[in-house]
């Protein structure tokens, strides 16, 4: 999926959109017992109460794809009977009113989602009229191409509400507050099936973690079937293993800075792009190639990269470099630049030793007081 059609879908969640028909819960205890579970016709809930399922609703399809947005294919043996897509597929097409498939999807989610405390298992049916639109990108109104119907799962923490002091009218005096078991934002969640190219793919879903480093794999693989996403911390180690591996004993700062320029460069180039940007094993080659890296070192680079990363899993790019910051670090001392102004700094020998030297092009500070420059009045 797109930007363009999450926010599509993501839009259904507001007022009037009348594209939610039911509703369906499970809170679940912190022994994975069910505390209750209920169902309802979405539009039949007070309103004050679907303007806060809708922001629940809105978290799940929130984040960056390609790190807490993540689109999972469903492996072919899935799609027979009894596979997981199989399931999710009959559990859509019942509307939410088979009470022995809820049930059993509750169970599924309960076996295979790990949470300390208590949680709730959130699931609505969707059904979207998806509007036509012109070459230009503008819609067309009445002119609908497909039903788009779907389900969204919201798994959320329920946690007690901290303990405090608040303010009684009746007593016109602050006491003790009575705490309250409140639903978080959600911790992981899915949209089935995916909405790509504006129409639906039962082959595949949207999957959402609040937390990229925690992908909760046991979750994707039982119940969805699909292979669990690399965290994303995973992917930027990976990646300088490979760095290191390849380089060997000639890993100098010049190379590896331009490794991470040509990383940048890439993004900057792909950030109009409607999907993430992904490198293979040939992406990779190239950007090792571009940046300087001897010949003699990437003969060690096919060895390294089928032995670091796992086989077709391509790396998201805005995940192996640090978009925000370029880091060297010593034991003593840590220098930090913004990637853009990495061309200030360089490494020399000077008086024998291997020095780093920062360009200086502005006024310096020290710890807030400005240094004097030759020639300024005092």
């Amino acid at each position: 999926m797109t930007k363009k059609e999450v926010a599509e879908i993501k839009k259904l969640f507001s007022k009037d959109s009348g594209c939610i028909t039911r509703i369906s819960g499970c809170y679940v205890g912190g022994e994975k017992e069910k505390i209750t579970t209920f169902r309802e016709a979405f539009y039949s809930l007070a309103e004050e109460d679907v303007f806060k399922y809708y922001e629940i609703f809105k978290k799940t399809l929130s984040g960056s794809l390609g790190k807490n947005l993540i689109h999972l294919e469903f492996p072919t043996d899935s799609e027979f009977e009894g596979g997981t897509q199989e399931f999710l597929l009959r559990l859509r097409n019942s509307e939410l009113k088979d009470e022995e498939l809820l049930e059993a999807f509750y169970d599924k989610v309960i076996q295979s989602f790990y949470c300390v405390g208590n949680y709730l298992i959130l699931l609505i049916h969707i059904v979207y009229d998806v509007p036509g639109v012109t070459k230009d990108g503008l819609g067309l109104e009445d002119a609908s191409e497909e039903v788009y119907t779907s389900l969204l799962c919201s798994i959320c923490p329920v946690n007690l509400s901290k303990p405090g002091l608040s303010y009684h009218p009746e007593s016109n005096l602050f006491q003790n507050c009575v705490r309250d078991w409140l639903v978080e934002m959600p911790q992981v969640g899915f949209l089935f099936p995916a909405f790509r190219d504006r129409s639906t793919d039962n082959h595949s879903t949207l999957y959402y973690t609040k937390n990229p480093d925690e992908p909760h794999e046991e979750f994707v693989d039982s119940l969805l079937g699909a292979v669990p996403p690399l965290p994303v911390s995973s992917q930027r180690e990976m990646f300088q293993s490979l760095i290191e591996e390849t380089l060997g004993e000639k890993r100098e700062y010049e190379t590896i800075r331009s490794i991470q320029e040509n990383v940048q460069e890439k993004l900057e180039e792909s950030k109009d792009e409607p999907e993430p940007l992904t490198l293979d094993k040939k992406d990779v080659e190239r950007i090792f190639t571009e940046s300087g890296v001897e010949e003699e070192c990437m003969q060690q680079f096919d060895a390294a990269y089928d032995r670091i990363i796992p086989e077709q899993t391509p790396l998201v790019a805005s995940n192996v470099v640090n978009a925000k910051k370029f880091e060297i670090k010593t034991p003593n001392i840590t220098v930090q630049v913004k990637p853009e102004f990495t061309h200030l700094l360089e490494t020399k020998m000077i008086d024998g030793r291997n020095c780093l030297v920062i360009a200086i092009e502005d006024r310096v500070a020290v710890n807030g007081i400005p240094l004097y420059e030759e020639g300024e009045e005092t």
